[in-house]
């Protein structure tokens, strides 16, 4: 039966080898490897001692479990040493090895002779071959090696809880147990002198706990993540967390940047409310969404840039954590501000500019437009108030949604509105400045100044203003005469074919007119206007008009009064 279990163990242990061998690391961890081996070998050697039929086979079957006692006890002993983030002297490691394998050495060489074992006797339980042994001289040094092993085991184990590092406790708890349950299941087994040893057992389930947490051993080795150059002389501080936000470690650069991780638990959560929580979390966070990762932020007169990304030291590439590096970006961030500060000054230079060409333009447009009235009797500070009254229907648009228009859309209007007349700087002025009604052949060329508006907006704005607005004054200035039902001038456009522009314009430079006072006619009474415009509705004025002019009625009553 005992056969059949060790086998069985030596079987998993051989598994757990190979499972080991798929992970294609490029750094080895030579203590998980070296325990890997080892334990293989040492239940091979209780295998084959269920399986033997003489005492020579029995004593040779003891040399390879005696390798549990001497070399695997010390890779144990160094391993938890390691954790604890403690480096001890190349000698002090020569020493340890040397005396495991002396004291190993030493067993091998008392196979022939009486001098480890007085006697040796073989008993077939039933269950499988068991051997009874008595000790012989040499034992004593097995013991006294054995006593000293497991003092320095306990010591450390002691120092480890006193010291209160920032290596993994979850990592040094496992090690410890494991190390101790072997020893002291060991010592009861040999003293109450049982048949069969369940410290295969033990090694097995150690073999299967180191095997599992062998992917979790390169997350914290930060040399598998980064370049030993980066590591060691790079200017860049690195730290790594696992999937849940757990710290896994960092370089000596980024304790120097932020010296709280000196002080920071291995496989624990950053403190809630500290300066790393606030830094890191959120960061891992925007990773967790797919988001770049990037903040800078200031530490007395140093601005450092922290950026992030997932990270994976597994053949299957599956994301394992969190790395991120932080570096000093003070003399960018100095770069990138002058850059900043020059382009805002050099836009704030075009802007004073372009506004002051723009202040130019509407200045000559604005004489064009005083000359025109000065030459026309009929239509003094018309050009002002279809300026002003422009707004108040702009606006009402705006607020009642009636046409879709943006922002930019509404105040080129504004700005085109008292370019509207300016062609009648071309018209004769005996017609111009007749009194009374036109004849056919005088209002035909009266009608002409729309046109001539269009091609005088062109030849001011076209080279020097955008597009957008020179579009929206030239379709003001050419067409705010033309009718819904198509009876307007210059080209006798109907309904939508009339640019929006034009049909807001109309309704401000007819509803002007009726509430004026000209030389050929007293102001209407606003009552008497507002039939009229409303009348006009669908047939002068584009009907959407309608609530619109009604809207904003009151306020151009208000501003002609």
């Amino acid at each position: 039966m005992y056969t059949i279990f060790f086998g069985t163990l030596l079987a998993i242990s051989i598994l757990v080898l190979v499972f080991m061998s798929q992970k294609n690391y490029e750094n080895i961890d030579i203590y998980y490897w070296t325990v890997a081996v080892l334990i293989p070998v040492v239940i091979l050697g209780y295998w084959l001692k269920t399986q033997v039929t003489t005492t020579e086979g029995a004593v040779l079957a003891f040399s390879f479990i005696y390798i549990d006692c001497t070399v695997l006890l010390t890779v144990m002993l160094f391993s938890i040493i390691r954790f604890m983030r403690i480096t001890p002297p190349s000698w002090v490691k020569v020493l340890a090895y040397l005396l495991a394998i002396v004291h190993l050495a030493m067993i091998w060489l008392c196979i022939d002779n009486n001098l480890y074992y007085k006697s040796i006797r073989l008993v077939d339980t039933g269950q499988g071959i068991a051997t009874k042994m008595t000790d012989g001289p040499l034992k004593i040094f097995h013991w006294i090696y054995l006593a000293i092993m497991l003092f320095i085991i306990c010591i450390t184990i002691v120092m480890a809880f006193i010291k209160k590092g920032t290596y993994s406790r979850r990592i040094l708890y496992i090690y410890a147990t494991l190390t101790l349950v072997g020893l002291i299941m060991y010592l009861v087994e040999t003293i109450v002198d049982v048949n069969f040893s369940m410290l295969p057992l033990v090694y097995v389930i150690a073999d299967v706990i180191i095997a599992i947490d062998y992917d979790r051993s390169h997350t914290h080795d930060l040399s598998g993540l980064i370049s030993n150059q980066q590591k060691y002389y790079g200017n860049k501080g690195y730290i790594a967390f696992d999937m849940d936000g757990c710290y896994l470690s960092c370089n000596d650069k980024m304790i120097e940047i932020l010296p709280e991780l000196s002080h920071q638990i291995v496989d624990e959560k950053l403190e809630e409310g500290s300066r790393l929580e606030e830094l890191f979390y959120p960061l891992i966070e925007m990773l967790r969404n797919g988001q770049v990762a990037r903040k800078f932020y200031q530490d007395g007169d140093i601005i450092y840039k922290c950026e992030g990304v997932l990270f994976s030291v597994r053949k299957d590439g599956r994301n394992q954590g969190y790395l991120f590096d932080i570096q000093d970006a003070t003399e960018e961030q100095r770069m990138l501000q002058l850059t900043q500060d020059y382009n805002k000054t050099l836009n704030e230079e075009v802007e004073k500019k372009t506004q002051n060409i723009k202040n130019i333009q509407e200045e000559v447009v604005l004489g064009l437009a005083n000359m025109v009235e000065n030459r026309d009797n009929n239509t003094g500070g018309h050009v002002k108030r279809t300026s002003d009254i422009i707004k108040y229907i702009v606006q009402e648009i705006i607020n009642q949604d009636v046409f879709d228009i943006d922002e930019q859309f509404a105040e080129d209007i504004v700005r085109a509105a008292p370019m509207h007349d300016l062609g009648k700087i071309t018209i004769d002025s005996s017609i111009l400045q007749k009194p009374g009604r036109f004849t056919e052949e005088e209002f035909a060329i009266m009608k002409t100044h729309s046109a001539k508006s269009g091609e005088i907006v062109n030849i001011i704005l076209r080279n020097v203003e955008e597009k957008h607005f020179v579009d929206v004054a030239f379709n003001v200035a050419r067409y705010h005469h033309e009718r819904w039902d198509g009876n307007g001038y210059p080209d006798g456009l109907m309904g939508e074919m009339i640019p929006l522009e034009a049909r807001i314009m109309a309704v401000a430079d007819v509803y002007d007119a009726l509430v004026s006072k000209r030389c050929y006619k007293e102001a209407m009474s606003f009552e008497k206007a507002r039939e009229i415009m409303v009348a006009g509705m669908g047939t002068q004025f584009d009907p959407n008009m309608l609530t619109v002019f009604l809207g904003c009625r009151e306020k151009l009553e208000e501003y002609y009064s």
